[in-house]
């Protein structure tokens, strides 16, 4: 894992998506450090790669931001000759770029989105570029505090709505520990009929315990 250089913009992150019968709901805080300096504290760090497929993105803000911006132009170009490319080739595209570069990047991926062949997937690139298709997945620095809440919250078989929420609450517990992650939610429902942003504000957020 590479560290990241002096003065580098590091997404100190909390990343997550889940998918439900019909598609994947993904959400991410939007604080951006660099050190213990808030450089950005409105980012987006959902990032459209194909017109319903996503990408979560943690660890250095520019490298994650370039291999999402290749993946992009791979996709465009696959999708002329191709048709629409599925969730499982874009995620395998950031996993070939993470992987055969993993000694120079700092970058943790969560790809997610919607296709005709499988409906709603969730893919996961960790650090060091391995792939993992999950039914949720979870990243980013905050991610390390709500590994138990996510265990026992998380069913199959959850509705949209009980999705929603269950986004929601984690980020806003991962957001609530985590130095490295805070400001507002960003949430986005990406179905067939397309992609649907949510906003929830930094005063509007779930509150839990805080002792």
């Amino acid at each position: 894992m590479s560290g990241l250089k002096p003065g580098e913009v590091n997404l100190g992150t909390s990343i997550m998506a889940v998918q439900f019968n019909g598609g994947v709901i993904i959400g991410a805080d939007s604080r951006t450090t660099t050190g213990s300096y808030i450089a950005n504290r409105v980012t987006d760090k959902l990032t459209e790669v194909h017109d319903t497929i996503y990408c979560c993105r943690s660890g250095s803000a520019a490298d994650t931001q370039a291999v999402a911006d290749i993946v992009h132009y791979y996709l465009q170009m696959y999708s002329v000759q191709n048709g629409r490319p599925t969730v499982k080739v874009a995620a395998t595209l950031f996993q070939e770029l993470c992987y055969q570069n993993k000694d120079n990047l700092s970058a943790g991926i969560i790809v997610a989105g919607w296709d005709k062949e499988t409906g709603g997937t969730v893919w996961n690139i960790p650090l060091g570029g391995s792939l993992h298709r999950q039914p949720f997945a979870i990243g980013g620095s905050g991610s390390t505090y709500i590994y138990g809440y996510c265990d026992a919250t998380y069913r199959d078989g959850m509705t949209q709505e009980q999705c929603i929420e269950f986004v929601k609450n984690s980020l806003a517990l991962a957001m609530s520990r985590d130095g490295s992650s805070g400001g507002v939610i960003r949430m986005a429902i990406i179905t067939e009929e397309g992609v649907k942003r949510i906003f929830i504000p930094g005063n509007e957020l779930p509150v839990h315990w805080e002792g």
